[in-house]
């Protein structure tokens, strides 16, 4: 596995009536493009009872997640994503990442 080199921090809350989980769904539907990328190591989508929200997207370089950040918007499958976020609470930010720890095994011993 590569080691990442840039993360990807965007926060948002979701347009006042739209449901969470049909939010979540949705952004899941941009993971095949994500992925097609070859740039895309690992995502999460977080919630806190706040309502905000956080996406965090480690990539393989600063040039891949921008070109991504900036074709995601031409996506189809962005659109359901896009209607569901207050656009006027979004936050997007890239990093060079200083300390990464990949995955460790949970599995029982």
């Amino acid at each position: 596995m590569t080691t990442p080199t840039v993360a990807e921090i965007v926060t948002f809350r979701l347009k006042e009536g739209s449901d969470p989980q049909a939010f979540a769904k949705a952004a899941e539907g941009m993971t095949p493009f994500l992925r097609s990328t070859g740039a895309m190591i690992s995502r999460t989508l977080s919630a806190d009872d706040d309502g905000l929200w956080t996406e965090f997207i480690t990539w393989t370089s600063m040039e891949d997640a921008l070109a991504a950040a900036k074709a995601m918007f031409a996506r189809p499958e962005a659109g359901p994503v896009m209607e569901m976020i207050d656009q006027s609470d979004l936050s997007l930010r890239h990093a060079k990442i200083s300390l990464y720890l990949p995955p460790e095994d949970h599995a029982p011993h």
